[in-house]
């Protein structure tokens, strides 16, 4: 092969690929079981008095010895390990020492209002703060441009149970248009929502407007204007369509920040879900709901990923997961890898030649 020549490296099959990523995906998903299982019980302390409440004093070492036959706790750590580790791969996650219930079925009543209340909240970072990222880079005036460039910040610095906090005093109790709390209405859903969308679609914005300014900057936004294509046109259908791809890659992130943001908004508005076990599993000192809540958050968190690996290829045609070997000709790029996704067609190879 001469220096010229550049030869296309061999994609991996698809199933290798997906293979590959179900693999990462087990394993973050054992890390996140072994780190759990590390802080919760092979730490310097009595997991038996925690389980006890906390306080050992009043209670005789033979109620203790019991406690830790129940539990399993007499065991050897490395014994204890390997069981809850073949209970988590059957589905059996132990059982809630404050109520006395199955941890599978704590969780599983307190994923529905969760997933309505991250869904909604979701679809408002996502309009709000990916409408601020457009706007703030789409206006003329550098002013105005940069006081909505710095909101992003802020909405990211704003702690979420002061912001919640606010929104009760102004919007349930200034002016009574939203419940402080419940979750038996939609309105009561509508506060706690946008308490929880803040600093996702804080995050958003920031990474959607870096993206679309450093998008404008390209040779293809050049092209198109070249073609003749109008601000809006340029702005919104080539500049956006390849400037929202890096925000894709973050869907994990949004994810985990999400289920993070529950605990403090379930609490501050006193509504059921997922956020309001953990806190209370945590006060409680609960350790089984506590692993199993740090479990399902490490599975949501895997899955969103693991989502976004298998999709991503099909968002962005320049992405291949399988693709024969073949030579191109010489000083021939390769259009597939290093052109950004847009429909600036390029009608002839004299125009490609133009281009370049």
């Amino acid at each position: 092969m001469s220096a010229t020549s550049t030869a296309r490296s061999v994609r991996p099959p698809v199933a290798r690929y997906i293979a590959s990523r179900l693999g990462q995906a087990l394993i973050v998903l054992w890390a996140a079981y072994t780190v759990s299982f590390i802080v919760l019980y092979a730490l310097p302390s009595d997991p038996v008095a925690l389980l006890a409440g906390g306080d050992a004093s009043d209670i005789t070492p033979e109620q203790l010895d019991a406690l830790r036959v129940k539990y399993g706790l007499d065991r050897p750590l490395f014994v204890q390990y390997f069981v809850q580790l073949a209970g988590v791969l059957t589905g059996h996650l132990g059982v809630s020492i404050s109520s006395g219930r199955p941890v599978t079925e704590v969780i599983g009543e307190a994923i529905p209002p969760t997933l309505q209340l991250a869904g909604f909240a979701f679809v408002i970072a996502v309009v709000f703060g990916g409408g601020l990222a457009v706007i703030a880079t789409f206006v003329r005036g550098r002013s105005l441009s940069a006081f909505l460039l710095g909101l992003p910040p802020l909405g990211v610095a704003i702690p979420s149970f002061w912001f919640g906090l606010m929104l009760i005093q102004w919007f349930s109790f200034q002016v009574p248009i939203f419940p402080a709390m419940g979750d038996k209405s939609f309105a009561a859903l509508v506060l706690p929502a946008i308490t929880l969308a803040l600093p996702t679609g804080a995050m958003i914005a920031q990474l959607l407007s870096k993206s679309l300014s450093t998008s404008l900057r390209e040779p293809y936004i050049d092209t198109a204007w070249a073609k003749g294509g109008d601000r809006r046109r340029v702005h919104l259908r080539h500049a956006l369509r390849n400037a929202a791809l890096p925000a894709i890659t973050i869907t994990g992130l949004i994810v985990g920040q999400l289920l993070a943001g529950t605990v403090v908004t379930e609490t501050v508005f006193s509504r059921p879900g997922i956020g309001r076990v953990t806190a209370t599993a945590v006060q409680q000192q609960d350790i089984p709901v506590v692993q199993g809540v740090v479990l399902f958050a490490a599975s949501a968190f895997v899955l969103a990923n693991l989502a976004v690996d298998l999709v991503y290829p099909l968002l962005d045609p320049r992405i291949q997961l399988s693709a024969p070997s073949r030579r191109l000709r010489p000083g021939a790029a390769d259009l597939t890898e290093a052109t950004p996704v847009d429909d600036v067609s390029l009608e002839s190879e004299e125009e490609l030649e133009t281009v370049r």
